[in-house]
């Protein structure tokens, strides 16, 4: 059967629909997609487009992927959601066995939720949860590290950077947490006393009502994609174990691969009381997310008052998106992802080096996956997105940043037709 085309009214879509980051008086020019498929998105006329976005760090294995198909067609024709109290199902019990499978041993309980976002919401009253079961009911802050992105939830918000994130915005609103300097030691550098001092000084001073620190092991992304050494990582869990706080690792949107190791924390082989999972998660495919936890946690809080955890969102555990979770966990897994994620990472470095020759970039950078370009200047989105577009592929640059986490499944003649777009865009800056 032939699958009728229909136009995308895109008066309609600038008059009414509201999009991420985009102001509805003035709003940024959208791109129609009529169909996605590998590493491409198909624009209404026509043109196709190399995704080097991967749907926001989420698309690992490309687009339309039979395997993944298959897991939604067949669970749906199963059931597309019950309800998780009360009720459990297969999806939601083999995502979380692979879950534990996978992340360290010492993770054993799994809460699985809708987004990103709300799992560091989770982690955060797990955290608080866990300290006011043992009675220490000071213990309801957050500290983490400038320059973090950890969503856009009140409390995810709370703990992003405290001058690029929202805080002005809601000053009085979100709750006040405690920030220290961001790690200097960039990823292959030694990381020294020094780079922790900061940190060290705020749970020295702080500890008492400290829950936890919060923090995205290794790459810093949203908040400017920063690489960091992981020997930091080895010393901030010494230390929050020195003064009993709790230590969550955000691996949103470092998890499964992105960084070359199965989860960031792995450069540092250190384990954390909690995690957040979410993106690369579902391969792209629907919403979904997971905090883990300790069994010390999970048994701390639940000995409290009330004697349960405080969160069950209505579409926890999705039938539907656990089934395609456990599909894309399974896909990854079956094939030498790492070698892929290595040959990304070559041609990252090679496609990229040139701008580093220019004199509007100051910076170029590349890990797993994920490769950029800092810019001195911000970047006018509305102009350089339509560059990007009239080169044939799909970058969505922020700030002073042009960075590229393609799908892993992208071949080395398309990666170089994306870092060379990159090269050709940013030559025009000054």
């Amino acid at each position: 059967m032939a699958i009728l085309s229909h136009s995308i009214d895109l008066d309609f879509d600038r008059s009414h629909l509201w999009h991420p980051y985009t102001s509805v008086t003035n709003p940024l020019p959208v791109y129609p997609v009529s169909r996605a498929y590998d590493v491409f998105l198909e624009l209404e006329d026509g043109r196709k487009l190399i995704d080097g976005m991967s749907s926001w760090w989420a698309a690992i294995h490309g687009y339309n992927h039979a395997v993944l198909n298959e897991a939604i067609v067949s669970q749906m024709q199963r059931m597309s959601h019950v309800m998780f109290g009360g009720l459990t199902h297969e999806p939601a019990v083999n995502l979380a066995k692979q879950l534990i499978a996978l992340t360290p041993h010492s993770l054993e309980k799994v809460f699985l939720c809708d987004s990103g976002s709300v799992s560091v919401e989770v982690a955060i009253k797990m955290a608080i949860q866990y300290w006011a079961a043992l009675g220490a009911t000071s213990k309801n802050k957050l500290l983490t590290v400038r320059s973090g992105y950890h969503g856009d939830t009140f409390a995810a918000m709370s703990v992003c950077d405290p001058v690029t994130g929202m805080h002005s915005l809601f000053k009085g609103t979100i709750q006040e947490q405690f920030f220290a300097e961001a790690p200097a030691c960039r990823f292959h550098e030694p990381c020294t006393e020094e780079d922790l001092a900061d940190i060290r000084m705020m749970l020295e001073r702080h500890h008492w009502e400290i829950a936890a620190v919060i923090i995205e092991p290794v790459v810093q992304g949203a908040g400017g994609m920063r690489f960091y050494a992981p020997h930091y990582l080895v010393m901030l869990r010494e230390l929050c174990d020195s003064y009993d706080v709790l230590l969550i690792f955000d691996e949103i949107a470092t998890g499964f691969g992105r960084t070359g190791r199965m989860f960031a924390l792995e450069h540092a082989g250190i384990a954390p009381d909690i995690i957040c999972l979410g993106k690369a998660l579902t391969g792209g495919y629907m919403t979904l997310a997971a905090t883990l936890t300790t069994d010390r946690v999970a048994e701390t809080i639940c000995s409290g008052n009330p004697g349960v955890f405080m969160h069950g969102p209505t579409f926890m555990a999705n039938p539907l998106a656990c089934a395609v979770a456990s599909a894309s966990i399974s896909l990854l897994i079956s094939y030498d992802w790492q070698t892929s994620v290595r040959r990304l990472e070559t041609g990252l470095l090679t496609g990229l080096e040139p701008c580093r020759e220019l004199s509007s970039v100051l910076d170029v950078r590349v890990l797993g996956a994920i490769g950029v370009v800092e810019l001195y200047r911000p970047l006018d989105m509305a102009v350089v997105q339509k560059q990007f577009v009239d080169q044939g592929v799909w970058v969505r640059p922020f700030g002073r940043l042009v960075y590229l986490m393609p799908p892993f499944i992208m071949h080395d003649e398309e990666l170089g037709i994306l870092t060379a777009a990159v090269c050709n865009v940013v030559k025009t800056m000054r």
